[in-house]
């Protein structure tokens, strides 16, 4: 059996969350994986391990009142860059966007971390910065 490449793992895990299957992530997460969730901020949750991170990517794959749309993909070597846009309601400001970096080892993910544009949670840079430098 010809090994699965960075591509396929990362087509695969893609297709997941766009297709709603979560059935899919069974064969793609390794016993080591380790993932960083977008929220809360300002680390995220981390999840180590196949069980933890497996059962937070299912979840969200079952999901139907979302929508995942990868908007592009990036693989070199064993790493790749899922630049995407993550949709919870049908309104205009109804969604986000951001970014996971994955690696891939022997087939299978063992790390993701993900980052995403803040809607509320981070106040702009004008109430940051002031002619007299940077509020503490």
């Amino acid at each position: 059996m010809t090994p699965r490449t960075t591509t396929d793992v990362i087509d695969d895990f893609n297709r997941a969350f766009v297709d709603h299957d979560p059935a899919v992530l069974t064969d793609l997460i390794g016993e080591d994986c380790v993932m960083e969730a977008v929220r809360p901020a300002p680390d995220g949750a981390r999840y180590e391990g196949r069980a933890a991170c497996l059962t937070f990517w299912q979840a969200l794959a079952a999901d139907r009142t979302t929508r995942f749309e990868p908007e592009e993909v990036v693989v070199a070597g064993d790493r790749a860059t899922i630049r995407w846009r993550y949709r919870f309601g049908d309104g205009p400001a109804d969604s986000v966007r951001g970014v996971n970096l994955m690696r891939v080892r022997d087939g299978l993910v063992v790390e993701a971390l993900g980052y995403s544009k803040t809607a509320d949670e981070v106040p702009p840079a004008a109430e940051i910065v002031t002619s007299e430098g940077v509020h503490a």
